[in-house]
Parts: structure tokens; sequence; C-alpha cells
């Protein structure tokens, strides 16, 4: 059995392993030496020792058992047993099961019939017993040595794994330091290129600053010899017909007359005649104490208020709209995202296909229309838009917001050029004059302002209701405004001297919006329950009131076709 163990011992401690590296890989690896400082040690890889020692302590456990059984008598006599439980047990283990059964058939007939005792058996010798011992330790040193076998090559096989892991993490590291030498190669190799563009830079802009002077001097010579030549003109003119004529030098290029891109006739005069007159009436301001201060005065650059006419201008423009599509021919054509959050207002150019929204990601934006390109963003306000307006020109617009205050942008400036501060809660609206010099706001706090433009400051500041005011509009070139408000009221106003005209009164639930038709003598309102009404502006009463529940109605607008045959409008609101 001992010959047996070393036998494989031998034949597991000089089995050879080969390894194929299976690693594919483009790049070109160096060489590495096997005997550098990283490699095992030859006693790491020596197998021989480690099945040496499992033999040995396996051979000192036998003999430790084969000593305390033959030295323990009584150990031996205990397990003795009798000869016919030994026969069988014999048979069984050799699986005679017919021999058993005939045998145990006439051992217990005669054991009936008293030919035999139990005691006539006898016992079975010790060596046997001892041999059977024997063989069963054999057997379970044998399932111990296969399974140290198996422990021995799992153990090995690791080892190699771990080897061929080892040298494999050795080469990628080499391969990472070198192309981290490599990269550091050539950002130093950029870092100079890169300096190597800023004196060329530098020599550029100089030559261009250069440049730039040189034409301005070449500019100012042309003009002074092309005005000693009209000089020379006017005066060989005034010698051929017999008088002198005296002719100022121009500079061709340069225009000193100072224009005046919004400035009508009317208001021309107008001005004209406040700078002849230095104290006139009193207009109210945006603080109490402002009021106090500037009473009996005005502000040279206040515009003026528009006088209502007899008939409204935008009358004859209504008449060209007078064509409705019919019902079931609007469907959706496309669907265009410009803001991240919720579209809070919109505002189409009055001369352009331009769309102007404003929503809760605090931005602007106008967009071409039908195809959705974003022309601009205008950032500035630090909550959200609540309201957007063109200029009647469509050179400017106007937001409001949650921040309390209201900013006018320039589209040719890409920028705000006037941030109107007065509101002590957020801005629900705003709305530009049709005459391009008023705007007016509506507050959460209650109030509206009426802000003049020219002169930056705020003109009337209009206080009645006793709730929000969610809405304002301009009666289109005329001194009336309309504002409805979460008092479920709606009032009109005299914007000239800030006075409140008349209040309507009917809408159960807060008003939301309203709004004048083109002709201006009908009014349209909606609430926060749904109902629209409509109300004549003429007798000051409502003409007919529509359910269109139960969702809130945040917006109604009239249809282009104001005028029809029957003299019915029809209107139309948003949910």
């Amino acid at each position: 059995m001992a010959e047996e163990e070393e036998a494989a011992a031998a034949a597991v401690s000089g089995a050879a392993f080969s390894l194929q590296n299976d690693c594919k890989d483009d790049y070109q690896y160096e060489e590495i030496s096997t005997d550098d400082e990283f490699s095992l040690q030859e006693d790491d890889d020596d197998l021989s020792k480690v099945l040496q020692n499992i033999q040995e302590q396996t051979e000192d456990a036998q003999i430790s058992a084969s000593q305390s059984i033959l030295t323990s008598g009584k150990s031996v006599s205990e397990i003795r047993e009798a000869m016919d439980d030994f026969f069988c047990n014999f048979l069984d283990r050799l699986g005679m099961s017919r021999t058993l059964d005939c045998f145990q058939t006439e051992w217990y007939e005669l054991i009936e019939r008293g030919v035999l005792t139990v005691d006539d058996a006898g016992l079975v010798p010790d060596v046997y017993t001892r041999n059977q011992q024997l063989e069963t330790e054999n057997l379970s040193l044998k399932k111990d040595l296969e399974n140290y076998k198996r422990s021995v090559d799992k153990t090995e096989q690791a080892l190699l794994k771990m080897q061929k892991e080892r040298d494999f993490h050795r080469m990628h590291h080499k391969r990472v330091v070198q192309e981290k030498n490599r990269l550091i190669c050539d950002m130093k190799r950029l870092k100079a290129h890169y300096a190597s563009y800023e004196p060329v830079l530098k020599e550029l802009s100089e030559k261009y600053q250069n440049t730039l002077t040189q034409k301005m001097l070449t500019s100012l010579e042309r003009d002074k010899a092309m005005g000693q030549v009209t000089g020379l003109q006017a005066a060989l003119e005034s010698l051929e017909f017999g008088y002198t004529k005296q002719i100022p030098e121009t500079k061709v290029g340069h225009d000193c007359t100072r224009k005046k891109g919004f400035e009508g006739p009317t208001q021309k005069a107008l001005r004209e005649a406040r700078q002849q007159k230095f104290l006139v009436v009193a207009s109210s301001s945006c603080d109490p104490a402002e009021d106090a201060e500037k009473k009996g005065k005005r502000d040279l650059k206040d515009s003026e208020f528009p006088v209502d006419p007899e008939g409204t201008p935008d009358f004859e423009h209504a008449k060209e709209h007078t064509q409705p599509l019919k019902s079931g021919q609007y469907q959706l054509s496309s669907i265009v995202k410009v803001h991240d959050f919720a579209v809070s207002c919109l505002a189409l150019h009055p001369r352009k296909n331009i769309v102007l929204t404003g929503g809760d990601d605090r931005l602007w934006k106008t967009w071409g229309f039908p195809d959705g390109n974003i022309l601009m963003t205008g950032e500035g306000h630090t909550d959200w838009i609540s309201g957007c307006c063109f200029r009647p020109s469509g050179t400017q617009l106007v937001t409001s917001s949650g921040d309390t205050t209201v900013r006018i942008w320039d589209l040719s400036r890409r920028g705000c050029i006037l941030t109107l501060r007065g509101h002590s809660r957020a801005v629900r609206a705003c709305f530009w004059h049709s005459c391009g010099d008023f705007v007016a706001s509506a507050s959460m706090d209650g109030t509206s302002k009426i802000w003049d433009v020219n002169s930056e400051r705020c003109r009337y500041t209009l206080r009645g209701h006793k709730e929000s005011v969610n809405s304002i509009e301009f009666l289109p070139f005329s001194s009336t405004a309309l504002t409805c408000s979460a008092d479920k009221t709606l009032s009109l106003w005299d914007v000239r001297m800030g006075l409140r005209v008349y209040t309507f009164q009917g809408h159960v639930h807060p008003c939301n919006h309203a709004t004048f038709n083109k002709k201006g003598d009908t009014i349209a309102s909606c609430d926060s329950s749904g109902v629209m009404k409509l109300w004549d502006m003429r007798k000051l009463v409502p003409i007919l009131s529509i359910d269109a529940g139960p969702h809130p109605a945040n917006q109604v607008a009239f249809d282009r076709s104001v005028l029809k045959p029957d003299n019915m409008c029809k209107a139309v609101q948003m949910c």
C-alpha cells in the first residue's frame, strides 16, 4: 500500500503542464524574463515536499491506530461475533442471497429440532475480525488518498492560473506605463505648440489695429480732399457766373441730423408744446412719495395719451377677415418642443411669422413658424414668466414674471434694455399699447400699472380690485384699459387720469382673462369654472353666458371675422 501511494505521488509531482496564452492583442508586448524579482521561488513550485508531508502524516495515523487496536485486548474481545452472524454477513456482502436463504432456513430448522444450539456455533476468531477491520481501514485510506490527489491537482491548477494572471497584469502594467509616457510627451509637444500661437495672435491683432487706423486716416483724407474739390468747383462756378458763392465744406458719409424712428408727427408736436410749458397737469407715479414730490410737475420725456377717436381705426382692418374657416377644418399639424417646463404665455409677431413663448423655465424664446426653429432666447428673470407681448412695431417685446418685475427687451440688441419695478407681488400679465409708448401690467398685489416707455417710469397705478388682477388689455388706439380680477369683476379704466370708469359684475368664480373684439363694442371674459361671458360695451350689460366647464378657462379670444351679416361675433376660449 505504501508503494502505491509513493507511485501516485511521483506521478502527480512529475506531471508536465503546458499553458497557452489565449490573449490576442495587436499591441507588441515586451518580453518578460522569468528570473526577475517578481518570479516565484523554486520552493513554491516543488509539490513533492507537500505530497511527502501528507504521506508521512497518513502513515503516522495508521501506525498509531494499529498500535491502539493491537495493544487493547478489551476492544478486540468486545467486537467478537457469532459464527452464524459472520456467515450471514459474509454471504450478504458477496450478494449470495439464495445461499443466504438456504443457510438461514437450514440453520433455524436444526435449532428448532434441537440438533444444534447457539453455543455450538461458537464465535469468530479474533484474526478474522482483525482482518475485516483492516480491510475497512484500507478502503477509507484509499478514499482519503484520492481526495488528497484531487486537492493537490486543484491547488496546482490554481497556482498555474495565478502565475498566468500575474504575468498578464505585469505585462498590462508595463503597457499602461508606456502609453502614459507617450501621452505625457504628446501633452508637452501640444503645450509648446499652443505657446507658439500667442505671439502670432498678438502680432495679428496689432496688424489689425494698424489697418483700422490707416483705414480711418485714409477716410479722413478722402473726405478732406472731396471737400476741397467741392470748394474749388463752387469757386469756379462763382467766377463763371460773376459772383462769389460760399459753399460750406461737408464731409461725405457723415450725417449730423438726428432721426427719431418711432416718433410720429403727433408725438413730435406734443413734445414741442410740452417743452414750451414748464408746469403741466400732474401725473400719478408708482410710489406715493414720488406722487407727492412730483405733484404739479411733469417729466419732459413723458408720452401723451391718445385721444379716443369716434371710430376704431382697426375696424377697417377687421373687414379683410370676414370669411372664417368652417368648423371641422382645423387639425394638429405639428408639435414643437421649445421649453423644458410648462409654457405659460404666447404671442404672435405683428408683421412676421414669429412666435414668442414664455415658460416656467424662466426663459422666453422666439421661434419661426411653422418650422419651429428657435431664433432667440432671453435670460434675466429669476422666476416663471407669466406674460409676453410684442411692440406694435415688432422691434421690441415686454415680459412679466413672478419675480415682481416687468422687462422690455430689444430684439436688435438681443438683451434687456429696461426693467420696471414697483409691484409688491408676482406680475400676472402685461400688454403693449397700440401707439407703442405705454406698457400695462397686472399683479397679484391687486393693482395695475401704466408705464411710460419713453420716460421709463410709472404714470398711473390703477387701484380698485380687492384680489389679484389676472389680465389687462388696452382698447386699440384709445385711452381705455380693461382688467379682470380674482374678485369676480371686470373693470374699465381711463388711463389718462387713472380712474375706474365702470365695473362689470356677473361671474360667480374668479375671472382669468378678458379681451376686446376688433370693433371694440364687445368684451369676452372667462373664469375658473369654465364659464364664458360676452358683454356689450355700449349698453354695459351682459349679452351671453356659456358654461364650458367643469375645467377652468385660462384665456378667451375673438375670431378674426368679427363682422358678419347678422352682426354677430364669435369667440373661443382656451382651457
